[in-house]
């Protein structure tokens, strides 16, 4: 059967963070009950459409997805258990999942904030075959986590952090935020010190962004927001790294790190273009070189998806009236930009069999213009099948990865 993984958004949270500029509302929890109902319309018909195809992976991120309550909860992951061919049974791998027998075929992954999780939900999420856990920590100063606008702190993180390995959880990843207002070298190792105590199987440590319609935009349009100079934010770069391998941790790809085994398969997955399929508000998809993304409006959402009738399994690819966008297919020169810049965000690179097996033609010639200048600077390099970016490369990733957009 062809893969597919699945990503199942949540649009809620407490409060709006001050750099966050995904779709989420902090003022809609009334509102939770209806989206739930009518994510699990999409869901369903969702899963009849693609009955031919396995789920490899799921995630279901946000929002915060901790906030739905237990019952709300329980009803996406039964609709989500029942309806897609998950691989490896519920049954089987619930019960040698919890006896600790097998590592996972399926990774099930979900957002946690550890001002919304507790034991019980926990526990349910468990249950239920999840078996990933994404907790979004960003710093363990409480007073970086005020500046931030997030609502817990580091006893709250504690806790919660205490209870997933209580409630069987073995494989957690830590979000943590770099190169944030105020931050220093001396106080970014504190933070990573601490973080890397608990010893999560997964660290991502992304470099703070600062996004239009935030309000750490506003502030930095105000001349109020007082980030980190060059030369810091390039040492606090490079500690992460030096850090975390010296720990045990492996870099896989340009902001994440894990333990040996506990790679993220989700996110490897769409690195590598397996087809995922986004169901939820502003969900985004790619399912046969054909992209489209559902809307961003909450109400339309709701709406289309409570007058839903019903959707024909000819119409190419799976999209529900006023709820997705019109799709986009990729042109083959579209496809092999993607091979290439998503590709080589992973260390280990890009397969020069793997894109000759897609496109029919080698690599090394398509790109015979960029790859020689590249390797000659020392940002690009070669072993066996592998093309991958230096360390140097690595580090300078943006402009690198660009190149391979402006071949046509």
């Amino acid at each position: 059967m062809k893969e597919l993984e699945l990503y199942v958004h949540i649009p809620f949270c407490r409060k709006k963070c001050n750099y966050c500029d995904f779709v989420s509302f902090a003022d809609c929890l009334h509102l939770t009950d209806r989206y739930v109902s009518a994510l699990c319309r999409e869901i369903t018909q969702a899963a009849a459409y693609y009955k031919d195809r396995e789920i490899v992976s799921v995630y279901i991120g946000g929002g915060t997805p901790s906030i739905l309550n237990c019952g709300q909860m329980e009803k996406i992951l039964d609709c989500l258990n029942t309806s897609f061919r998950l691989k490896g049974s519920r049954e089987k791998r619930r019960g040698l999942f919890l006896q600790k027998k097998i590592r996972p075929s399926l990774e099930f992954s979900i957002e946690v904030n550890p001002e919304s999780a507790d034991r019980e939900k926990l526990k349910l999420y468990r249950s239920h075959g999840i078996n990933r856990l994404s907790i979004g920590l960003q710093s363990t100063d409480d007073k970086d986590l005020k500046m931030l606008g997030r609502v817990h702190s580091l006893q709250d993180f504690t806790k919660v952090f205490e209870e997933a390995r209580e409630a069987g959880f073995d494989n957690i990843n830590i979000d943590l935020m770099q190169a944030i207002p105020g931050q220093t070298l001396p106080a970014w190792r504190k933070v990573l010190a601490l973080a890397g105590s608990f010893r999560p199987e997964h660290i991502s440590a992304y470099s703070l962004m600062i996004e239009e319609g935030t309000a750490f935009h506003t502030l930095k349009k105000e001349g109020k927001l007082q980030l980190p100079d060059e030369d810091t934010e390039r040492e606090i770069y490079y500690d992460t790294r030096d850090f975390l391998e010296k720990t045990g941790y492996h870099r896989y790809e340009i902001s994440n790190y894990a333990l040996p085994g506990f790679e993220c398969a989700h996110n490897c997955g769409y690195w590598k273009r397996t087809d995922y399929l986004g169901l939820g508000l502003h969900a985004s998809s790619m399912v046969s070189n054909t992209r489209w993304k559902n809307t961003a409006d909450l109400m339309a959402y709701l709406e289309a998806m409570e007058n839903f009738s019903g959707i024909s399994e000819t119409e190419k690819p799976f999209r529900i009236p006023g709820v997705s966008e019109p799709p986009e297919v990729l042109s083959r020169q579209e496809q092999m930009e993607e091979f290439m810049f998503l590709g080589l965000r992973m260390t280990e690179g890009v397969s020069k069999k793997g894109f000759f097996g897609e496109f029919g033609q080698d690599l090394e010639y398509t790109y015979a213009d960029v790859l020689p200048r590249l390797r000659s600077m020392e940002l690009i390099a070669s072993e066996g099948d592998r093309i991958f970016l230096t360390d140097r490369g690595l580090d300078v990733s943006n402009p690198v990865l660009a190149e391979f957009v402006k071949v046509s």
